[in-house]
């Protein structure tokens, strides 16, 4: 694995923070940045790229636009016809067309979840009070 040299500027009591954290678990400063950096960052290597690419965009939005994504959802359109196929794949064959169309709306359900997953994990790591997030399986 290639290592890059960061330098980088820490704020006095967050460079304490890590070096007290360094100490308890025997590593040095710089192992211990290396795992608190790692440990911010999500597990991705099994995403679509695509769909890394729209989680990482997510750091950059302000707490109102991560709310609307923390609450976002497939239509109520896309979420019924999901349904019905999947009940319909329970008692016959889809065909080839409503195959594509199941795994198209899987894909979209998939990414509307982990959009709104990193959203709220965002906006816990803001400060803010997440709890009034619920499932919801369709927008109105």
């Amino acid at each position: 694995m290639a290592l890059q040299t960061v330098t980088l500027r820490l704020p006095d009591l967050i460079y304490r923070q890590i070096e007290r954290s360094a100490r308890r678990m025997r590593r040095s400063v710089e192992d211990e940045l290396v795992v608190v950096v790692s440990s911010a960052l999500p597990t991705l290597e099994d995403l679509p790229a695509d769909i890394v690419d729209d989680l990482a965009q997510l750091a950059y939005l302000t707490d109102a636009e991560l709310w609307q994504a923390a609450r976002s959802a497939l239509s109520r359109r896309d979420s019924e016809r999901m349904q019905a196929l999947l009940l319909k794949r329970q008692c016959e064959e889809l065909s080839t067309a409503e195959e594509r169309e199941a795994k198209r709306l899987a894909y979209r359900s998939d990414r509307t979840m982990l959009v709104r997953a990193q959203a709220a994990v965002l906006l816990k790591d803001r400060g803010h009070d997440i709890s009034s997030l619920r499932p919801t399986l369709a927008a109105a």
